[in-house]
């Protein structure tokens, strides 16, 4: 019983900080959407308000990605195996506004630790909603040489400049070893019965 009292506790005063804070009430709505009524509260807390966000941080797009994407925002298709995962977030700007339209475009290894370079497995775009929305239904990607478990992503928002950047678990052992790897871009991660829920919100350059 104590222990769902400090859930609770720490749900409403996540969901109060927003309240309090810049971050229009569509964010505050949406951020009840993804948690649940009682559901685990998975995303980072948003800073103080008057606190301009950091953006996030640029790392390189690789050698394996192909422009051009279908619109899509399932990659759990026919032929891709492996641990589901529902990453979702919001696309913000530094003052916490969210940004609506922002085009996503997704890509990762497949459970083998495989990109497809004949196709689009595992590949997609979206953008994201009025509320500056995104979700992505995929699943973990595997380990190659060299490389901790990773998600690749190229955004934009209308007339910004483009970030590619790259988006990994906690607690894998590969990302001591991963040059590349950045622990403030480390997804919020909890498990659940369908799978693993995932979140993050980008924090993107409008000009």
């Amino acid at each position: 019983m104590a222990g769902s009292n400090r859930r609770a506790f720490s749900r409403r005063k996540f969901l109060g900080a927003l309240a309090t804070s810049a971050a229009p009430l569509a964010f505050l709505l949406q951020a009840r959407a993804i948690c649940g009524e009682k559901g685990q509260l998975v995303l980072a807390p948003t800073p103080a308000a008057g606190e301009p966000l950091k953006l996030t941080p640029e790392e390189t797009a690789g050698p394996f990605f192909r422009p051009d994407s279908p619109a899509k925002t399932n990659f759990r298709e026919p032929g891709v195996s492996g641990i589901p995962v529902k990453l979702t977030g919001f696309v913000l700007d530094p003052k916490r506004n969210p940004i609506s339209g922002a085009l996503l475009d997704f890509w990762h290894a497949d459970d083998r630790g495989e990109y497809d370079l004949g196709g689009y497995r595992c590949r997609g775009h979206q953008f994201s909603n009025a509320g500056g929305r995104y979700a992505l239904e995929t699943v973990v990607p595997g380990l190659y040489p060299g490389r901790t478990r990773h998600y690749h992503v190229r955004l934009q928002a209308a007339h910004g400049p483009i970030l590619a950047t790259q988006l990994y678990f906690p607690a894998e052992a590969r990302n001591d070893t991963d040059s590349l790897f950045r622990p403030d871009l480390l997804l919020n991660v909890r498990k659940s019965a369908s799978g693993v829920v995932a979140t993050f919100n980008f924090v993107l350059e409008l000009s």
